[in-house]
């Protein structure tokens, strides 16, 4: 109803252009990023691997800090529009974006590894300009959620470790969409903006095993995680006769969903190592959102704004990706990779908060050590997505129908440090 694409954006928590699809940030390495991230599960290049797989910790045999951040530009192209309202479609609405991340690990004897990592799963932020088109359906967007997970990983025996840890996760958006009612208001129309976060427990555990001496392969689960966002919505700028001005207390049940992560890492020879990785992600739990505002005047309960709801027909998915790393001499490793990420929406459900189509990334990387105890990583990724269609119907008869061909294209930057003591 009234704030239905809105609330669509909160409930999937909100990624239009990380290096990833589906709604999830790959941001949490520069030394993975270097090879697509295909050997993720497979390989313990540093302490990263907390996320990646948290059983690599074991293979690291000394204390670590490991940290850096990725700088995305992103960049959406949109045309072919239809809309009844006047308006631009300038596009390029996503602005310049830093993702940190920072680990710490340390052996705690022969067997078991102690990790902390702190990093960001999900986020957005998406700001059209004020005349956009499409503004009912969706205007602004940030949201982010912040992760921290303490980690234990245990060696079973000298080819076999396992590792996982809870995961605390924070959850804060600042979404905002118009109303058309310009015609009861004297040209202006109405402004809503909601506010929300949560905190929830998820947790992530991992397996690797050395099939041989070449060759590693490894699994990672990411828990699904349940929030129950609270927080307010503010309406203004609305016609008198509605009597919505002013705000309301909101609250809204959304489940992140589980990820599953494989993938095998070869060493063809002292110079040459291959990786090969996949990661299905069940994004079939959203298929219905529903958010409930309190104290909402009569009025505003005939026109569906106490309860908002929407359907969606989101499918799973299973990116893959394939790397390659080239050992250059003592200090130098060279890194290359390819993936595949489907969009878990289509034609007839995408939306201009999140107008994502199926994704291919390109990546390089480098890294570089002085000596034992220092790692300087870097890579650069680009990726590009096949023109996807957006069409959304005025369900409230507020929200005018919007439909555009989007074609989105990203560079992203990653840079880490490591020091191992």
């Amino acid at each position: 109803m009234l704030l239905q694409s809105t609330l669509v954006l909160t409930a999937c928590t909100l990624s239009a252009t990380a290096v990833a699809n589906g709604l999830a940030v790959n941001e949490q390495s520069a030394s993975g990023a270097g090879v697509a991230y295909a050997g993720r599960a497979s390989s313990a290049l540093d302490a990263s691997t907390l996320y990646g797989n948290p059983a690599g910790l074991s293979k690291l045999k000394r204390t670590e800090v490991s940290g850096g951040f990725a700088v995305i530009s992103a960049k959406d192209n949109i045309s072919d529009v239809q809309s009844a309202v006047p308006g631009s479609n300038k596009g390029d609405s996503v602005p310049l974006i830093t993702v940190p991340f920072g680990y710490f690990s340390t052996p705690i004897n022969h067997d078991f590894t102690f990790g902390m990592g702190v990093y960001v799963p999900d986020g957005l932020v998406n700001d059209y300009e004020r005349n956009f088109q499409g503004r009912y359906h969706g205007s602004y967007s940030k949201v982010q959620v912040v992760t921290l997970q303490p980690t234990l990983a245990y060696r079973i025996n000298d080819r076999v470790t396992i590792g996982g840890g809870p995961t605390i996760n924070r959850i804060e958006g600042d979404l905002q969409n118009d109303l058309a009612t310009g015609a009861l208001n004297g040209g202006t129309d109405t402004r809503i903006k909601i506010k929300g976060d949560d905190i929830s427990l998820g947790y992530n555990l991992g397996v690797m095993v050395d099939l041989s001496d070449a060759t590693t392969w490894g699994i990672t689960y990411h828990s699904k995680v349940e929030y129950h966002l609270e927080g307010h919505t503010e309406v203004s700028d609305a016609p008198s006769i509605f009597g919505l001005n002013g705000k309301y207390k909101t609250s809204m049940d959304a489940t992140l969903p589980e990820s599953v992560n494989t993938s095998f890492t070869h060493r063809f020879n002292e110079r040459w190592t291959g990786y090969l990785g996949s990661t299905w992600t069940r994004w079939s739990r959203l298929q219905k959102l529903e958010a409930n505002n309190k104290g909402v005047p009569a009025l505003g309960q005939q026109l569906g704004f106490n309860t908002i709801g929407d359907e969606l027909s989101w499918h799973d998915t299973l990116s893959v990706a394939v790397g390659a790393a080239y050992q250059f001499d003592r200090q130098w490793v060279l890194r290359a990779g390819f993936a595949y990420d489907p969009s878990p929406t289509n034609n007839s459900d995408r939306e201009v908060r999140i107008p994502v189509g199926n994704r291919r990334s390109l990546t390089l990387g480098a890294g570089y050590s002085p000596n034992a105890d220092i790692t300087i990583d870097v890579a650069y990724g680009y990726l590009w997505e096949n023109s996807s269609s957006v069409s959304q119907a005025d369900t409230s008869g507020l929200q005018p129908a919007y439909s555009a061909k989007y074609e989105n294209s990203a560079n992203a930057l990653a840079a880490q440090l490591t020091y191992r003591f």
